[in-house]
Protein backbone atom coordinates (compact mmCIF):
# COMPACT_ATOMS: atom_id res chain seq x y z
CA UNK A 1 0.00 0.00 0.00
CA UNK A 2 1.23 3.58 -1.25
CA UNK A 3 0.37 6.74 1.36
CA UNK A 4 0.41 9.84 0.19
CA UNK A 5 0.86 12.80 3.19
CA UNK A 6 0.02 16.22 3.40
CA UNK A 7 1.56 18.77 5.75
CA UNK A 8 4.21 16.22 7.00
CA UNK A 9 5.75 18.81 8.72
CA UNK A 10 2.99 20.01 11.02
CA UNK A 11 1.91 18.97 14.80
CA UNK A 12 0.31 15.63 13.83
CA UNK A 13 1.56 15.02 9.82
CA UNK A 14 4.84 14.01 11.58
CA UNK A 15 3.56 11.72 13.74
CA UNK A 16 1.70 9.96 10.96
CA UNK A 17 4.63 10.03 8.96
CA UNK A 18 6.79 8.21 12.10
CA UNK A 19 4.05 5.65 12.57
CA UNK A 20 3.93 5.11 9.17
CA UNK A 21 7.42 4.51 8.91
CA UNK A 22 7.32 1.96 11.75
CA UNK A 23 4.66 0.17 10.25
CA UNK A 24 6.43 -0.34 6.87
CA UNK A 25 4.40 2.12 4.48
CA UNK A 26 5.53 3.06 1.18
CA UNK A 27 4.95 6.82 1.17
CA UNK A 28 5.67 10.09 0.39
CA UNK A 29 5.48 13.06 2.44
CA UNK A 30 4.99 16.49 1.56
CA UNK A 31 4.79 19.70 3.44
CA UNK A 32 4.80 23.23 1.77
CA UNK A 33 8.87 23.43 0.79
CA UNK A 34 7.64 20.63 -1.74
CA UNK A 35 4.02 21.27 -2.57
CA UNK A 36 1.75 24.01 -2.47
CA UNK A 37 -2.01 22.16 -2.12
CA UNK A 38 -3.34 25.79 -3.29
CA UNK A 39 -1.60 25.23 -6.52
CA UNK A 40 -4.51 22.93 -8.86
CA UNK A 41 -1.63 21.66 -11.36
CA UNK A 42 0.94 20.75 -8.59
CA UNK A 43 -0.97 19.22 -6.40
CA UNK A 44 -3.01 16.65 -9.36
CA UNK A 45 0.69 15.81 -10.74
CA UNK A 46 1.99 15.09 -8.18
CA UNK A 47 -0.44 12.79 -6.64
CA UNK A 48 -0.80 11.05 -9.62
CA UNK A 49 2.78 10.66 -10.19
CA UNK A 50 2.66 8.73 -7.39
CA UNK A 51 -0.39 6.88 -7.45
CA UNK A 52 -1.17 6.81 -3.83
CA UNK A 53 -3.60 4.03 -2.70
CA UNK A 54 -4.22 6.64 0.57
CA UNK A 55 -4.05 10.02 0.88
CA UNK A 56 -4.05 11.57 4.30
CA UNK A 57 -4.54 15.41 4.42
CA UNK A 58 -2.97 16.68 7.74
CA UNK A 59 -2.15 19.81 5.76
CA UNK A 60 -4.42 22.88 7.02
CA UNK A 61 -4.43 27.07 7.80
CA UNK A 62 -4.29 26.37 11.59
CA UNK A 63 -3.90 29.85 12.93
CA UNK A 64 -7.94 30.65 14.24
CA UNK A 65 -7.50 33.76 14.82
CA UNK A 66 -5.22 35.47 11.62
CA UNK A 67 -7.94 33.31 9.50
CA UNK A 68 -10.45 36.24 10.40
CA UNK A 69 -8.22 38.94 8.73
CA UNK A 70 -6.43 36.60 6.24
CA UNK A 71 -9.62 34.99 4.83
CA UNK A 72 -8.32 34.46 1.32
CA UNK A 73 -5.49 32.61 2.13
CA UNK A 74 -7.33 30.73 4.75
CA UNK A 75 -9.91 29.82 1.80
CA UNK A 76 -7.20 28.48 -0.71
CA UNK A 77 -5.76 25.92 1.62
CA UNK A 78 -8.26 24.81 3.68
CA UNK A 79 -11.30 24.66 1.12
CA UNK A 80 -9.42 24.90 -2.68
CA UNK A 81 -6.33 22.84 -1.79
CA UNK A 82 -9.04 19.76 0.15
CA UNK A 83 -11.25 20.32 -3.40
CA UNK A 84 -7.92 19.49 -5.81
CA UNK A 85 -6.39 16.94 -3.23
CA UNK A 86 -10.14 15.16 -3.52
CA UNK A 87 -10.65 15.76 -7.42
CA UNK A 88 -7.04 14.10 -7.42
CA UNK A 89 -8.33 11.20 -5.51
CA UNK A 90 -11.49 10.54 -7.26
CA UNK A 91 -9.70 10.45 -10.95
CA UNK A 92 -7.15 7.51 -9.23
CA UNK A 93 -9.65 5.59 -7.25
CA UNK A 94 -7.62 6.39 -3.82
CA UNK A 95 -9.13 6.78 -0.49
CA UNK A 96 -8.98 10.23 1.34
CA UNK A 97 -8.35 10.81 5.07
CA UNK A 98 -9.49 14.20 5.68
CA UNK A 99 -8.57 15.52 9.15
CA UNK A 100 -11.29 18.29 10.24
CA UNK A 101 -11.65 20.16 13.85
CA UNK A 102 -14.04 20.34 16.75
CA UNK A 103 -14.43 23.88 15.30
CA UNK A 104 -16.84 22.72 12.56
CA UNK A 105 -19.57 23.09 15.76
CA UNK A 106 -20.69 26.37 17.52
CA UNK A 107 -20.09 24.81 21.27
CA UNK A 108 -23.51 25.24 22.25
CA UNK A 109 -24.85 23.22 25.22
CA UNK A 110 -23.20 20.49 27.11
CA UNK A 111 -23.47 17.42 25.27
CA UNK A 112 -20.99 15.93 23.45
CA UNK A 113 -21.85 16.55 19.83
CA UNK A 114 -22.27 13.43 17.53
CA UNK A 115 -20.71 12.74 14.13
CA UNK A 116 -24.36 13.16 13.09
CA UNK A 117 -25.22 16.66 14.51
CA UNK A 118 -25.24 19.68 11.71
CA UNK A 119 -22.16 21.89 12.09
CA UNK A 120 -22.51 25.83 12.83
CA UNK A 121 -19.15 27.23 12.91
CA UNK A 122 -18.62 30.26 14.88
CA UNK A 123 -15.13 31.49 13.22
CA UNK A 124 -13.33 31.75 9.73
CA UNK A 125 -11.14 28.74 10.28
CA UNK A 126 -14.10 26.53 11.59
CA UNK A 127 -16.17 27.82 8.62
CA UNK A 128 -13.38 26.53 5.70
CA UNK A 129 -12.79 23.63 7.33
CA UNK A 130 -16.30 22.20 7.47
CA UNK A 131 -16.47 23.75 4.02
CA UNK A 132 -13.41 21.37 3.06
CA UNK A 133 -15.61 18.11 4.47
CA UNK A 134 -18.33 19.06 2.10
CA UNK A 135 -16.09 19.32 -0.90
CA UNK A 136 -14.96 15.94 0.46
CA UNK A 137 -17.85 14.55 0.55
CA UNK A 138 -19.32 15.44 -2.94
CA UNK A 139 -16.85 14.83 -4.84
CA UNK A 140 -15.82 11.61 -3.03
CA UNK A 141 -17.53 7.99 -1.78
CA UNK A 142 -13.88 6.02 -0.49
CA UNK A 143 -13.84 9.31 2.65
CA UNK A 144 -13.00 9.45 5.51
CA UNK A 145 -13.28 12.74 7.73
CA UNK A 146 -11.71 12.62 11.47
CA UNK A 147 -12.94 15.61 13.76
CA UNK A 148 -10.35 16.31 16.32
CA UNK A 149 -9.56 18.29 19.44
CA UNK A 150 -7.33 19.83 20.86
CA UNK A 151 -4.33 18.12 20.28
CA UNK A 152 -0.06 18.51 21.71
CA UNK A 153 2.47 16.45 20.08
CA UNK A 154 6.29 16.42 20.59
CA UNK A 155 6.50 18.65 16.91
CA UNK A 156 5.16 22.28 16.69
CA UNK A 157 3.68 24.68 19.12
CA UNK A 158 0.60 23.51 21.41
CA UNK A 159 -0.65 24.25 24.50
CA UNK A 160 1.18 22.09 26.82
CA UNK A 161 4.27 23.54 25.39
CA UNK A 162 2.86 26.62 26.36
CA UNK A 163 1.81 25.71 29.72
CA UNK A 164 5.72 24.46 30.49
CA UNK A 165 7.04 27.53 29.39
CA UNK A 166 4.89 29.74 31.09
CA UNK A 167 5.36 27.25 34.40
CA UNK A 168 8.90 27.91 34.45
CA UNK A 169 8.71 31.48 33.95
CA UNK A 170 5.71 32.81 35.88
CA UNK A 171 4.57 31.56 39.77
CA UNK A 172 1.00 32.36 38.67
CA UNK A 173 -0.95 32.24 35.60
CA UNK A 174 -4.75 32.74 34.48
CA UNK A 175 -5.89 30.11 32.40
CA UNK A 176 -9.83 30.18 30.68
CA UNK A 177 -11.89 27.85 32.80
CA UNK A 178 -15.24 27.45 30.77
CA UNK A 179 -14.13 25.90 27.89
CA UNK A 180 -14.09 22.43 27.46
CA UNK A 181 -12.63 19.16 25.12
CA UNK A 182 -10.53 16.49 24.92
CA UNK A 183 -6.97 16.83 25.07
CA UNK A 184 -5.82 14.77 22.32
CA UNK A 185 -2.50 13.33 21.85
CA UNK A 186 -0.86 13.17 18.41
CA UNK A 187 1.24 10.47 18.96
CA UNK A 188 -2.01 8.05 19.54
CA UNK A 189 -3.88 9.65 17.17
CA UNK A 190 -1.76 8.99 14.35
CA UNK A 191 -1.86 5.40 15.00
CA UNK A 192 -5.25 5.72 14.99
CA UNK A 193 -5.20 7.28 11.08
CA UNK A 194 -2.55 4.61 10.09
CA UNK A 195 -4.79 1.86 11.02
CA UNK A 196 -7.51 3.29 9.41
CA UNK A 197 -5.85 3.07 5.98
CA UNK A 198 -6.33 -0.44 5.91
CA UNK A 199 -9.89 -0.87 6.56
CA UNK A 200 -13.02 0.06 4.20
CA UNK A 201 -14.71 2.30 6.96
CA UNK A 202 -16.17 5.13 5.40
CA UNK A 203 -17.68 8.28 6.48
CA UNK A 204 -17.35 10.79 9.24
CA UNK A 205 -15.71 9.99 13.07
CA UNK A 206 -14.94 12.05 15.97
CA UNK A 207 -10.86 10.65 17.30
CA UNK A 208 -10.20 12.36 20.58
CA UNK A 209 -8.45 10.88 23.71
CA UNK A 210 -10.91 9.82 26.61
CA UNK A 211 -12.63 12.01 29.31
CA UNK A 212 -13.01 15.54 29.06
CA UNK A 213 -11.79 18.56 30.70
CA UNK A 214 -11.19 22.91 30.62
CA UNK A 215 -8.60 24.45 29.40
CA UNK A 216 -7.84 25.58 33.13
CA UNK A 217 -8.17 21.29 34.60
CA UNK A 218 -5.61 20.72 31.80
CA UNK A 219 -3.33 23.47 32.88
CA UNK A 220 -3.56 22.51 36.73
CA UNK A 221 -2.46 19.00 35.38
CA UNK A 222 0.45 19.69 33.04
CA UNK A 223 1.86 21.64 36.22
CA UNK A 224 0.95 18.71 38.55
CA UNK A 225 2.79 16.03 36.00
CA UNK A 226 5.77 18.43 35.42
CA UNK A 227 5.69 18.93 39.35
CA UNK A 228 6.03 22.71 38.53
CA UNK A 229 4.60 24.98 41.48
CA UNK A 230 2.47 27.63 39.87
CA UNK A 231 -0.64 28.61 40.67
CA UNK A 232 -3.01 28.77 38.37
CA UNK A 233 -6.72 31.60 38.05
CA UNK A 234 -9.72 30.43 36.48
CA UNK A 235 -11.34 33.25 34.47
CA UNK A 236 -14.45 33.28 32.17
CA UNK A 237 -13.77 32.89 28.05
CA UNK A 238 -15.17 36.85 27.96
CA UNK A 239 -11.72 38.34 30.30
CA UNK A 240 -9.48 36.62 27.81
CA UNK A 241 -10.66 38.21 24.65
CA UNK A 242 -9.39 36.48 21.13
CA UNK A 243 -9.93 37.93 17.04
CA UNK A 244 -11.70 34.82 16.44
CA UNK A 245 -14.60 33.09 18.91
CA UNK A 246 -13.98 30.05 20.42
CA UNK A 247 -16.50 27.26 21.00
CA UNK A 248 -17.06 26.91 24.69
CA UNK A 249 -18.12 22.76 24.54
CA UNK A 250 -15.50 21.42 22.59
CA UNK A 251 -17.10 17.55 23.91
CA UNK A 252 -16.88 15.30 20.67
CA UNK A 253 -18.91 12.33 20.75
CA UNK A 254 -16.83 9.49 19.71
CA UNK A 255 -18.56 6.09 20.32
CA UNK A 256 -16.93 4.54 16.88
CA UNK A 257 -13.49 4.96 17.71
CA UNK A 258 -12.82 3.91 21.33
CA UNK A 259 -9.16 3.06 20.82
CA UNK A 260 -7.44 6.21 22.10
CA UNK A 261 -6.64 5.79 25.75
CA UNK A 262 -7.61 8.81 28.82
CA UNK A 263 -5.57 12.29 28.37
CA UNK A 264 -4.04 12.19 31.68
CA UNK A 265 -2.09 8.84 30.71
CA UNK A 266 -1.40 10.14 26.85
CA UNK A 267 -0.16 13.60 28.74
CA UNK A 268 1.96 11.79 31.10
CA UNK A 269 3.63 9.99 28.19
CA UNK A 270 4.17 12.72 26.55
CA UNK A 271 6.05 14.52 29.53
CA UNK A 272 8.15 11.62 30.25
CA UNK A 273 9.52 11.14 26.66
Amino acid sequence: MKVFVTGAKGQLGYDVVNSLEKEGFSYLATDLDTLDITNEAAVKKAIWDYSPDVIIHCAAYTAVDKAEDERELCYKVNVLGTKYIAEACAKIDAKMIYISTDYVFDGEGDKPFEVCDKPNPINYYGQTKYEGELEVQSLLTKYIIIRISWVFGSNGNNFVKTMLRLGKEHDEIAVVADQVGSPTYTYELAKLIVDMTRNDKYGIFHATNEGFCSWYEFACEIFKQAKLDVKVNPIKTEEYPTKAKRPKNSRLLKSSLTELGPWKDALKHYINV
